[in-house]
């Protein structure tokens, strides 16, 4: 057997695909089959971490109710899903744009072109976790395929050591991230289809559970009513009026009605739907939120057992 200092070696994100092997040569059709079917499997992979993934989303809402954030580190591929991620929370849900942070090994240069050795590099983990004031209060989720990179190694440490909660994400069962995690997110996607491009199988699981990650978390905090986005921001035209769509489907109202109701709340969907769907003013709207968590059902639930305490007391 021959010795090898490499530690990576026979892990599976490095392994070769026995499906691929002659890729190379086959006429273009053929190539993008083998893609697609491999592809397949991503779901089912990532199918079979959703008690870890569900962990993982409590210990996030938890953070989040106690004030503090969702942040995501890695390297690469990786960095770069976990910063697209968190730059689509605020338009879709409506929250600032400190709630969800992605930090990338090499800083924001990394997210269009390869820093070389950055995710070597052990303490600039940590120090990019200092650098933005994390607490014991956040959620930590640290993104890399072959669950080798140092610097999102050196940042889970740091959290750890901190008492925050740690997520890892990895394509790697004996990921060295895992060590340092509460909630070990092991998708095994098998080889990639060119041995060791992660931006391929890897690169989509890894979309797909932070997709999941906020979107589930996101729900719990009263940012969707029944599947509508009802908090988004509505920052360009399509937003505005996809707003006013959301208005009509939520509450079976007219055009107008929607269009009135969002110009009164202030050009907040969530605010305008519980104004029609309540029958009352912006202000009532907001107060009667906050008394449900900022969820519309909750709301709408306890507006209607105060209105029926009302008329048995007549």
């Amino acid at each position: 057997m021959q010795h090898t200092d490499d530690p990576l070696e026979h892990a599976t994100t490095e392994s070769r695909n026995d499906r691929s092997m002659n890729i190379d040569a086959l006429e273009i059709p053929d190539v993008l089959k083998i893609i697609n079917e491999e592809d397949k499997k991503v779901a089912l992979a990532v199918e079979r971490t959703l008690p870890e993934i569900a962990a993982m989303v409590e210990d996030i809402v938890a953070a989040f109710n106690a004030g503090g954030r969702l942040v995501y580190i890695g390297a690469g591929t990786s960095g770069r899903l976990g910063v697209l991620d968190a730059s689509e929370c605020p338009p879709t849900f409506g929250v600032s744009a400190g709630m969800v942070l992605g930090l990338i090994a090499g800083g924001d240069e990394a997210l269009r072109k390869s820093i070389e050795g950055a995710e070597d590099d052990f303490a600039a983990g940590e120090e990019a976790l200092q650098g933005i004031g994390f607490s014991s209060r956040d959620a930590l989720v640290g993104i890399t395929a072959s669950g080798s990179a140092s610097y999102v190694i050196g940042a889970l440490a740091y959290a750890k050591n901190l008492g925050a909660k740690v997520g890892a994400i990895s394509c790697n069962k004996d990921s060295k991230t895992f060590d340092f995690a509460d909630n070990r997110i092991f998708v095994d996607v098998g080889p990639e289809v060119i041995t060791g491009s992660t931006r391929m199988k890897a690169g989509t699981a890894q979309k797909m559970v932070l997709n999941m990650l906020t979107t589930a978390s996101m729900i719990r905090l009263g940012k969707v009513y029944r599947n509508l986005m009802v908090d988004l921001t509505p920052v360009n035209k399509k937003l505005v009026e996809r707003s006013k769509r959301l208005i009509r489907q939520a509450t079976g109202c007219e055009k107008d009605v929607a269009e009135k109701a969002f110009l009164q709340s202030g050009r907040k969907p969530k605010i305008a739907i519980m104004m029609v769907l309540m029958g009352i003013d912006a202000k009532s709207a907001e107060d009667l939120l906050a008394t449900g968590a900022g969820r519309i059902s909750e709301a709408a639930r306890l507006h209607t057992q105060r209105a029926g305490k009302k008329d048995a007391a007549l």
